[in-house]
């Protein structure tokens, strides 16, 4: 076999994978959120209370915990390429639909399908760069398409916002409908270009040479070699490691934050003084785009370190300074660049989480593993788009709900720096006796 170039072959996989995986996370993420800026209009055309509000910003995640553990167990079965694709194409369909809603519960009934349509998709992709990313390269590869979530965010103010502002009207439609139906159709683009572009394994890549194919196989079979990739794990067994549950807790209380601001930031903005959509639209830009930046320099010094837990308390532990210092800033300019600081780092913790949670198992024993984890997770948004809401409804302003947030930040925190990501060396000697067992 010639001698091969580490970098030169992983900048390759790298450029041919993260455009995909980067244009689907953008719009993932748009249709989640979307609903922030359609509210500016929707909530006082169709009567919707902060309360109602923010209970179907909530009730999304009830679908998507429902079907997550399935879902990802179908992508292990099926493959990546099929399932991935079937996802975007339910998932835009149900986005775009969303247009259509005329009251409380026909918003709840759609919210809570994109949930079911979606599920799986993000520990879905996770599993998928198992089987191309080394550990030592994975959470640049995370990055690569986590940060589109913050480029959607960026650029999903701006984008929402002119076409509420310039297509309202248009055959009869409000320009929050076409919002939802123009942001849902790509995903459906999206799925058919997945089905003819995604490679499922590099043994398929026919843009990787047979050495280089060689090299990444064995790589990875070695990791998941050492990982018990091939041993047979019982739901029951994943469910009964703390390093599951510990990682659950800390990224759900930290989803607390990042979907209870975010679902609701342009209706913070547009409290902060007499705004027009358009306005909101791009103040709201700046703190995703600050974030961009933080997800890039934190990505690499944890890469270069090898460190995730002290990472994951440092981003958090900021975002909660800086969210509780925005409740408390004396005018609005101070607590708009306080929302920034938070965004700057409230996002960099994103693919820190995904590298811990996709390097504890591989095979169908990391896909339960990452789906397990993440559904446990999304109790946080479940918990923090309803909680605005209700507070929002009770007291008039956002001052308790951003306090709400800034302290579930901590407890993410306090979790990270307290938490065991290694396996129990009991564990790590029963696989070992597994695999001999096998081999004798």
């Amino acid at each position: 076999m010639n001698p091969i170039d580490e970098a030169a072959t992983m900048r390759k996989v790298y450029g041919r994978l993260m455009p995909l995986l980067f244009a689907m996370m953008f719009f993932n993420y748009l249709d989640r959120i979307n609903i922030g800026f359609a509210a500016l209009d929707m909530n006082k055309q169709l009567g919707f209370s902060p309360a109602v509000f923010g209970f179907a910003g909530s009730i999304f995640f009830v679908g998507y915990m429902l079907l997550e553990v399935p879902s990802n167990l179908l992508l292990h079965r099926v493959g990546a390429r099929r399932w991935i694709a079937r996802i975007l194409l339910t998932w835009g369909a149900v986005a775009a639909l969303t247009a259509f809603v005329f009251n409380d519960t026909s918003f709840y009934v759609l919210r809570f399908l994109l949930g079911v349509m979606e599920a799986g998709f993000l520990p879905g992709v996770a599993v998928y760069l198992t089987k191309w990313f080394p550990v030592r390269y994975r959470a640049r590869a995370v990055g690569g398409y986590i940060i589109a979530g913050s480029f959607s965010a960026v650029l999903g103010g701006p984008l929402s916002t002119a076409l509420m502002t310039w297509a309202d009207g248009v055959l009869g439609l409000h320009g929050w409908q076409w919002m939802f139906i123009l942001e849902g159709v790509p995903a459906m683009l999206l799925g058919l270009l997945t089905l003819r572009l995604m490679t499922e394994r590099p043994a398929d890549a026919h843009w990787l040479s047979t050495d280089e194919k060689h090299w990444l196989e064995s790589t990875l079979a070695a990791e998941r070699e050492a990982l018990g990739g091939n041993t047979h794990y019982p739901l029951l067994r994943v469910a009964g490691d703390i390093r599951v549950w510990s990682l659950a807790c800390l990224f759900g209380c930290a989803l607390v934050g990042i979907y209870g601001l975010f679902l609701w930031l342009p209706q913070i903005v547009k409290s902060l003084g007499h705004l027009t959509n358009l306005e909101v639209g791009f103040l709201s830009a700046a703190p995703p785009l600050l974030g961009v930046l933080g997800t890039f320099l934190i990505s690499r010094s944890s890469d270069r370190t090898g460190d995730r837990k002290k990472h994951l308390a440092f981003v958090y532990f900021m975002s909660a300074l800086a969210i509780a210092g925005s409740a408390y800033a004396p005018n609005p300019v101070l607590a708009y660049g306080l929302l920034c600081v938070t965004g700057l780092f409230i996002y960099a913790g994103n693919p820190l989480f995904w590298s811990l949670a996709s390097s504890f198992r591989t095979g169908a024993a990391g896909a339960a593993t990452i789906a397990l984890i993440n559904t446990i997770a999304q109790f946080g948004g479940l918990v923090g788009p309803w909680s605005i809401g209700l507070v929002r409804n009770a007291t008039g302003n956002f001052k308790l709900a951003l306090l709400t947030i800034a302290a579930f930040l901590l407890m993410s925190t306090v979790i990270a720096l307290a938490m065991r990501v290694t396996a129990r060396e009991d564990e790590t000697a029963s696989l070992a006796t597994g695999e001999a067992a096998k081999r004798a």
